[in-house]
């Protein structure tokens, strides 16, 4: 193909660039750099910003490539792609690998003020102060500008896409794909934590609506899988994560009471049984047996084995699908009114609300009083300063 009639000379263009270089297809005008793309409704063309004037010339010839199809050979686009061939990524687990493709997205994915993605970024341009500006904008947010679309605070996304791009670069480095890591001097943002605790107004009544759709037919409009309500009593008096709840068996189940089984270097207890707690471990071991027994399934001898919350199907639930229902339970009680956006709460929560609940401060089974009191929410209640009487 001929490269066609040759550029005129134009003074407005940035004079640290080589007109006579320029790649094919790219215009300037009004201080940024265009080309001109397909009308939307198949009318003419329409001009479409690439990037602004103090970008240098192999950054337009990697935005030209990258048009083209594929990644840019140099750029963090190019890094990512070739690390997920590489041993380092392929020996991680599935979900190790699902949450660095997450990270390798978000950070490939940030659009810069001039509207070029940080993926197209050739990598020997980046650098600490740029990359600290990308991990608090994702942390703080940002408002639309333009083209430019907004961006929603996420700070614990934010110093996740910080740890990943530290490995990465660090990766880059040892396999020769790039010479310094540009990632290494990031400072982490603060993660504001948020307990998202509910009132016992918001609990008792998610558990009565929890109940109300458990009743249904499964499958039906309005029905929830029936484990939740036990779930959410399991998850309050024994003051359980979300996976320590799930990942329950028979032989957590003492003639005490139940065992925890904490993660996070937290001490495992005995938590007394209640009312509530046999009546939702009973309901557990009947619908565990109901339903391996309706898809043949043999019952584990090992009590190790024997899941408490099982699928419909008799199949030990999975975390992710515990919390999907979760999710889909507080979405559709937010919008039936039993809750509103202010008192919606996570599974975590009921956690927070156990701990908060109860007088006995190795209740949660945390190694110190600093994480105990994150957990804590109550108010002391404490005796007024008085003068010391002088002696006489």
């Amino acid at each position: 193909m001929t490269r066609g009639r040759k550029r005129k000379f134009n003074p407005e263009i940035p004079g640290h660039i080589d007109q006579g270089s320029l790649p094919r297809g790219l215009y300037w005008e009004d201080g940024r750099w265009y080309v001109l793309d397909p009308h939307p409704e198949g009318v003419g063309r329409i001009k479409t910003t690439v990037a602004n004037g103090k970008v240098r010339l192999s950054d337009l010839h990697a935005i030209m490539e990258g048009r083209g199809g594929g990644s840019v050979r140099g750029s963090l686009d190019h890094l990512t792609e070739i690390f997920k061939k590489a041993s380092e990524y392929l020996d991680l687990s599935a979900k190790s690998q699902q949450g660095y493709d997450y990270c390798a997205a978000k950070a490939c994915g940030y659009v810069l003020r001039d509207g070029r993605k940080l993926g197209q970024q050739r990598i020997e341009h980046l650098s600490v102060p740029v990359l600290q500006r990308v991990v608090e904008t994702m942390a703080t947010g940002r408002p639309a500008i333009g083209k430019v679309p907004a961006i929603i605070p996420t700070p614990a996304a934010a110093n996740r896409v910080a740890s990943y791009l530290r490995r990465l670069f660090a990766w880059g480095i040892r396999h020769g794909h790039c010479a310094a890591n540009p990632a290494d001097g990031i400072r982490k943002v603060r993660e504001k934590r948020d307990a998202r605790m509910p009132d016992h107004d918001s609990f008792e009544a998610v558990l009565r609506y929890a109940r109300a759709r458990a009743a249904l037919k499964a499958h039906t409009a309005g029905s929830c899988p029936p484990y939740l309500p036990a779930v959410m009593v399991l998850a309050y008096a024994v003051r359980l994560r979300g996976i320590e709840v799930d990942t329950l068996t028979d032989a957590n189940l003492l003639r005490e009471g139940i065992r925890s089984n904490r993660r996070k270097g937290s001490r495992d207890n005995v938590t007394k049984w209640t009312k509530e707690l046999r009546d939702a471990v009973r309901w557990l071991q009947a619908y565990r047996q109901e339903r391996m027994a309706a898809h043949g399934r043999p019952t584990p001898i090992n009590p190790e084995q024997r899941r408490l919350i099982v699928t419909e199907s008799g199949t030990p639930l999975s975390k992710s699908a515990l919390d999907s229902a979760w999710q889909r339970l507080i979405r559709r009680a937010m919008a039936d009114g039993i809750i509103d956006q202010e008192s919606r709460f996570a599974l975590h929560g009921l956690k927070h609300r156990g701990i908060t609940d109860s007088e006995d401060k190795a209740s949660g089974g945390h190694v110190t009083e600093a994480m105990r009191q994150l957990y804590d929410h109550s108010v002391p209640v404490v005796k007024a300063a008085v003068k010391p009487k002088k002696d006489r």
